[in-house]
């Protein structure tokens, strides 16, 4: 039985190699191992993205909320001095506690402001690891473009069905209304259905 299977293996790799499969095969060995490195790569760029953007986040509340807190009891003391007969000393009192608070929401403001700017600086990674996810996209496209393909052109006759040769001729503009195109995931796991995958 080994060495039947051996001789399976042997008749089916020159076959592979007499059709020019070998380098299919060979480069989406390659390519494979390439495109789990560059999901590890976005998915560590978008883990850092996220804690950063999680970091400058939990950094700006409390400076918002002490914005919050200080300002309702000012506006209260401020609304007192207002529409209340005052001395000059709590007028005093107020201003100096009004100045306090302007200067304390100015500095809280830049923090803030550096802070979103820290959120804005780590979407950098869209950029990148949106090039990336293009390029692993393509590559399953294509692999799985040249494995249906292979399997259509080598299916046996009695299930092989007719699938036209628009297959690998790029995307179809218009799809509707034309039996022979394969326009969907759907379309491509019929076929694989029909042919006994």
């Amino acid at each position: 039985m080994l060495a039947r299977v051996g001789q399976m293996t042997r008749l089916l790799h020159d076959n592979l190699r007499g059709l020019g499969f070998d380098k299919l095969l060979a480069k989406a060995a390659h390519d494979i191992p390439d495109a789990r490195d560059r999901l590890d790569y976005v998915a560590k760029m978008t883990e850092q993205a996220a804690s950063r953007v999680l970091t400058a986040t939990e950094n700006a509340m409390p400076l918002q909320e002490g914005i919050e807190s200080d300002a309702a009891p000012l506006a209260e003391q401020i609304r007192a001095v207002l529409h209340g007969p005052c001395s000059e000393q709590q007028y005093r009192e107020t201003l100096e506690r009004a100045l306090a608070f302007a200067d304390g929401s100015r500095t809280a403001a830049a923090a803030t402001r550096q802070q979103l700017l820290d959120i804005m600086m780590a979407q950098d990674f869209q950029d990148l690891t949106g090039q990336v996810i293009k390029r692993v996209t393509e590559l399953a496209h294509g692999i799985e473009q040249q494995l249906v393909q292979l399997l259509i052109d080598y299916a046996p006759t009695d299930i092989k069905r007719e699938a036209g040769h628009g297959l690998l001729n790029g995307p179809q503009i218009n799809p509707v209304g034309n039996a022979d195109v394969v326009a969907d995931q759907g379309q491509v796991d019929d076929l694989l259905e029909s042919l006994g995958f």
